[in-house]
Parts: structure tokens; sequence; C-alpha cells
């Protein structure tokens, strides 16, 4: 509530944000954000990710992402059962659309519910993807993470990301 009441006083528009994004068999969900930029209308803009110091990320909403506490009401997504605590981090529709086309293993992400947080996530690979090469990284973190799951490397992410 607390975040809510400042979120509300920062800027106005919604407390949270939702956005499309694809979960497990390339099945099309809403992932759920507290919303960290000024409100727009929706559908008034294409995608535009966010990048490092991007003006459109309000005062508090720097704050929340700087300690990840805009990614918390995720914990919903959980409790329905379209997301995981660990897991591939579950990209917008329009990157899946682009990186499907460009790297050929992109889509086996998508074989294991999306997580909260990753192996890509605790080992770097997170936040802006400007180019190919970034997102090739994190394609390969998420790819080591399904080929050699097991309850002991989730535990090691919780612990991590922590």
């Amino acid at each position: 509530p607390i975040l809510a009441i400042l979120i509300k006083l920062n800027s106005k528009g919604p407390v949270f944000f939702k956005q499309e994004r694809w979960g497990i068999n390339n099945i099309k969900m809403y992932c759920y954000k507290f919303r960290t930029m000024y409100h727009t209308k929706e559908g008034a803009n294409e995608f535009v990710q966010a990048t490092k110091n991007d003006p459109r990320v309000t005062a508090v909403g720097k704050w929340l992402r700087s300690l990840s506490l805009d990614e918390m009401p995720q914990f919903w997504n959980v409790l329905i059962d379209n997301m995981s605590v660990v897991g591939p981090r579950p990209h917008v529709t329009p990157q899946n659309l682009e990186y499907s086309e460009k790297i050929e293993s992109y889509r086996l992400r998508h074989q294991v519910k999306p997580g909260l947080t990753g192996w890509a996530q605790v080992n770097g690979a997170r936040g802006e993807t400007p180019d190919i090469e970034h997102m090739q990284t994190r394609v390969n973190y998420d790819l080591y993470y399904i080929h050699q799951w097991n309850f002991w490397l989730d535990i090691q992410i919780v612990l991590q990301t922590m």
C-alpha cells in the first residue's frame, strides 16, 4: 500500500502496469509490475524498450527499479500459475517476434514457465538489450538453465537474486 501511495503521489495514472508477454508454450499472458514511467494512453506509442537514464521514468520509478521493487506484483503471476519464481524472464511480444526470427534457439526458452528471476539475470544479462549479441547471451543463459535445471540451481538463483 505504501508503494501504491508513493506512485500515485509522484505521477498521474494507474498504480499497476500490465504488459503482454509470452509464457510457457508461447502462450500469451499479462505480466504485472508497479508503474515506473509516466502514464501514456494504451496503444499511443509503439514499444520502446526502457534505457538507462530513460526520461520517461518517474522519480519514484527510478527508486523502485533500482531495488527491483517494480517487479513485486509479478508474484500475482506466480500465484495464478503463469509464472514461476525462477525461470527465463518473459519478454514483451515485439521482442519475441523480432528475436524468434533472428535467434534460432530463441523459442526454446518457452519450454518452461517464465520466472521472476533467472540464471541470465544473476549472471548480469538483465535490463536493456541494445543489440542481438546481448539477447543471444541472455538466451544462452536461459538454455543452460533449462538443460541443467535442478532444485538446488533454483535455490542458488534465488539466493543470488537476494
